[in-house]
């Protein structure tokens, strides 16, 4: 199986960027799931059902949140009508949507998508280990369903290290997304588990996590606040992971960076070339 997951997309900028990437790199590279982060997608904050619909029409098959999910107020309503929209697993109980999704892939897969949220710098939220223990029980890699994708939405690198390790062997795909910055540690862990500390965003790289860079400077050297923060509007970068799995056992044989668009130095999948 071929899998795509992209990083968090930020602002008009970072959906025009994958809008216009991804229905070709479908096509390209014979996807048979992509998976994006979209909690950043509304101004910076938070998802519309417009902007969701958009981004599932443009190829994703399942988008993924984190503590921005609520941001716009409407989305506590449509989540319960995109059963492809997942928030993190560890919201407390009675929170509107679904923590995990059992998505159909494009060759007919079973694919269980999850979304956690850490807690290092973080909402104090429910314990995201034993969350990912009970998902990851209920639907065991290679047997129960044909792949398994974890997007881990924290703050620090050694959580999403732990949690990546915490998942070896019983996901196909364990990826770190928040920081917006993407990193060089994708590999593929001694269980079998294809891992990356950060996918990075889908955004414009020329400012702060992908915000204008005016107002985080007035903050940083004078302490005070202007303004609200608002997304950089300048050309942007496509940035995530590429992953390709056994159609056996779930679990990942390939894996590599995607970086395409201003910005970053270029990184492609060369295996599916």
């Amino acid at each position: 199986m071929r899998i795509l997951f992209l990083g968090d997309v930020v602002g008009r900028s970072g959906r025009e960027c994958v809008v216009s990437h991804l229905p070709g790199l479908v096509a390209q590279w014979s996807l048979d799931l992509v998976v994006v982060n979209g909690e950043n997608a509304a101004g910076g904050f938070g998802i519309t059902e417009a902007i969701h619909d958009e981004l599932r029409a443009a190829g994703a098959d399942a988008i993924t949140l984190g503590n921005h999910a609520f941001d716009q107020r409407e989305a506590l309503v449509f989540i319960e009508r995109a059963p492809a929209l997942v928030r993190p697993l560890n919201y407390p109980p009675g929170t509107p949507g679904r923590g995990a999704a059992l998505v159909e892939a494009r060759n007919g897969a079973r694919v269980l998508v999850v979304n956690v949220m850490g807690r290092v710098f973080m909402d104090p939220l429910d314990d995201p280990f034993a969350g990912l223990d009970r998902a990851l029980d209920g639907a065991t890699l290679g047997e129960m369903v044909d792949a398994v994708v974890v997007d881990v939405h924290a703050e620090t690198t050694s959580e999403k290290q732990a949690i990546g390790h915490f998942c070896d062997g019983r996901a196909s795909l364990v990826v770190g997304t928040h920081t917006h910055v993407p990193t060089a540690d994708y590999r593929i862990l001694s269980g079998g588990t294809a891992y990356m500390t950060d996918a990075g965003m889908c955004g414009a790289y020329d400012g702060v996590i992908g915000m204008d860079k005016e107002e985080p400077l007035r903050r940083f050297t004078r302490k005070l606040a202007s303004g609200r923060f608002e997304p950089a509007a300048g050309p942007a970068a496509l940035s995530g992971v590429a992953v390709e799995t056994d159609d056996r056992t779930g679990l990942a044989v390939k894996v590599a960076a995607v970086r395409m668009g201003a910005g970053l130095e270029p990184s492609r999948p060369t295996f599916w070339d």
